[in-house]
């Protein structure tokens, strides 16, 4: 049949130009069988040219496949079945079979190159070219993996950002729908990071590159979506297994068909022969084969195109399996946008020393705090030297010859330094050299759509949805709180975030973890579903999880579950709909209620339909 079927059976099928070839082959193929009714016993002279022009290929794969052993191949299967029934002189019923097998696959051919357009358009998002400033103002066209870090690009309207990196001149919107599925452009200019895929809509850019080309953003995409396409589901896996005990069984069937009733008197040979051949027609289960994956396909390809990377369709699988769901807080629930709302300086500093030490500490941080604390201070800061983050308790850095720290309590537990915290939310402790400067109080807000997301995860029927947090209890129970949460765990260090999440798996089934940042790649690894939020520009994410959202938007976590769920429910159609119908024919052609017509319809006509619902998973 199609491509899927071909690796399976054996099929050779045409590309591009000889499509239009295939199309009046078949054509000359109907107008002939068309004529022979007009000829009377003349007619075979133009039905065995009609199935030679029709099905001259699949006459000479089943003699490759021959040659190779491979007797269940369906070229083979099919050939018999059509030479059976011109040598028992059913002639129309043999040409009309190599014509209508070869229509139903052209049909097929053209819905499943649909669909693998659809999921290449994503590939196409691959920047080619970079333009490169160089010294003296002259540009250079160069292949974008020749780029190197620190070198400077053009990004000009209308043209592809080539690398990931950062904007040092210009102003412009960017379309980033290819990477995260989001229509409404973003504004970038100096200072802000821009991802390789994206678009420029208006100004040229300016782009210093920061990562080389096979480390971009979109490279680290196509690796997922062609990872993810060679990753089999357990519906995948159990078709291919069915395939290899299904059509030997079949043929068995045709042959002790033939042979057995007539050798005990029941009927004629020519009767049951005829019958054996409806079972070579239907051996082949092409639409299994070829729907099953197709589907997958299709699930993942909707998936990405919404900015949700699935990294195969087993994981698809253990989304629809989802019996409990684990949030991170910061940056996954809320906004991970802190203000800041209290300075108070300790042991003699000011609120200007407070904040200025904190943002010295925090200068080489992205997480969302450190950039809440580096633009509240807004002026020059001293370079480091040295910076090193200190998983779930806050970050260290050393610049001219001074050291300084910013980060929770558990963090000034570990230096021995003793303070009573009397403030209410997520506080910064600031150090320097040993002594506490002061600590800074920042708010983060619940996002948008968090609480309509848990409301549609329960109507969906998932059963605990549950919050674990390095942040301090107060703040976690207020959230909580908030947004109806089943369970609220707070104050956890990344390992303990761990122990927590298999204590949540030892009462519930499959467990999703949902998180966006270093500290949560632990817990994401851990989970049977592990999702990473934001994950554009977090290797860490990308690399742990188990399905990456382009987006900061837990509302996609539902949209990842109908998607496989939709593919799981079409998948099943399939598999059901084929099976039945074949069993059906099957017996019917045993009792004689079923002719050759009928068998190719349960073959072609059963494949065809089900790869039209196949791409139904697309939408």
């Amino acid at each position: 049949m199609s491509r899927a079927c071909c690796d399976e059976h054996g099929h050779d099928h045409p590309e591009g130009g000889d499509r239009l070839r295939e199309i009046i082959e078949l054509g000359v193929s109907g107008l002939l069988f068309g004529l022979s009714f007009a000829f009377g016993s003349a007619s075979p002279f133009l039905l065995i040219p009609a199935s030679l022009i029709a099905r001259y290929r699949m006459v000479i794969a089943a003699g490759r496949s021959v040659a190779k052993l491979k007797p269940f191949d369906e070229n083979v299967l099919v050939t018999v079945a059509t030479v059976g029934a011109m040598a028992i002189k059913e002639v129309h019923e043999a040409a009309a079979v190599m014509i209508l097998f070869r229509a139903g696959e052209l049909l097929e051919e053209i819905a499943v190159e649909r669909s693998r357009r659809s999921i290449k358009s994503l590939l196409e998002i691959k920047p080619e070219s970079a333009t490169v400033l160089l010294e003296g103002g002259r540009a250079e066209v160069r292949p974008a993996q020749e780029v190197k870090v620190g070198e400077v690009v053009l990004v000009k309207p209308g043209e592809r950002v080539p690398l990931d990196g950062e904007v040092i001149e210009g102003e412009s919107g960017l379309d980033l729908s290819a990477l995260t599925g989001e229509s409404v452009p973003v504004r970038v200019r100096a200072g802000d990071k821009v991802f390789s895929g994206s678009v420029n809509l208006t100004g040229a850019l300016k782009v210093r590159v920061s990562r080389p080309f096979s480390e971009s953003v979109v490279s680290r995409i196509l690796r997922l979506v062609e990872e993810a396409a060679q990753r089999k589901s357990g519906a995948e896996r159990f078709i291919a297994r069915f395939a290899r005990v299904y059509t030997p069984a079949v043929v068995g069937g045709a042959v002790l068909t033939a042979l057995l009733p007539p050798l005990l008197g029941f009927g004629s040979f020519q009767m049951w022969v005829y019958r054996s051949l409806v079972f070579l027609m239907i051996s082949c289960p092409c639409a299994l084969v070829l729907s099953v994956p197709l589907t997958a396909f299709a699930g993942l390809g909707a998936a990405a195109r919404k900015g949700i990377l699935i990294k195969g369709s087993g994981f698809l699988e253990a989304l629809c399996r989802v019996e409990a769901v684990v949030f991170d807080k910061t940056g996954t629930l809320t906004l991970g946008v802190f203000d800041l709302q209290k300075i108070t300086p300790l042991n003699g500093f000011s609120e200007k020393d407070t904040l200025r030490y904190a943002a010295i500490a925090e200068k080489l941080s992205d997480h969302p705090i450190a950039l809440a604390i580096t633009r509240a201070w807004g002026g020059e800061t001293p370079e480091v030297q040295h910076f090193e983050e200190i998983a779930g308790k806050g970050v260290k850095a050393v610049s001219n010859g001074s050291t300084f720290l910013a980060g929770n309590q558990k963090m000034l537990d570990d230096l021995g330094i003793e303070h009573e915290c009397r403030e209410v939310g997520t506080v910064v402790h600031v150090v320097k050299d040993g002594v506490l400067v002061g600590e800074i109080v920042v708010g983060d807000r619940v996002k948008s759509d968090v609480k309509e997301a848990i409301d549609r995860l329960r109507a969906m029927g998932v059963r605990r949805i549950y919050m674990l947090t390095g942040d301090k209890r107060e703040v976690a129970q207020r959230i909580g709180g908030e947004l109806g949460l089943d369970g609220v765990f707070a104050e956890l260090m990344p390992d303990e975030k761990v122990d927590k999440l298999e204590e949540i798996k030892s009462r519930h089934g499959k467990v999703a973890f949902v998180g966006d940042g270093i500290n949560d790649a632990p817990a994401i690894m851990r989970a049977d579903v592990g999702i990473a939020m934001g994950g554009m520009g977090r290797d860490a994410a990308i690399e742990a999880a188990d399905v990456v959202i382009a987006t900061d938007e837990p509302s996609k976590v539902v949209t990842a579950i109908q998607i496989a769920r939709k593919t799981r429910r079409i998948t099943w159609q399939n598999v059901w709909f084929a099976l039945s119908v074949k069993a059906i024919v099957l017996g019917l052609g045993f009792l004689g209620m079923a002719t050759i017509w009928e068998a190719v319809f349960a073959d072609v006509g059963v494949a065809l339909l089900t790869v039209l619902n196949s791409l139904r998973a697309m939408r």
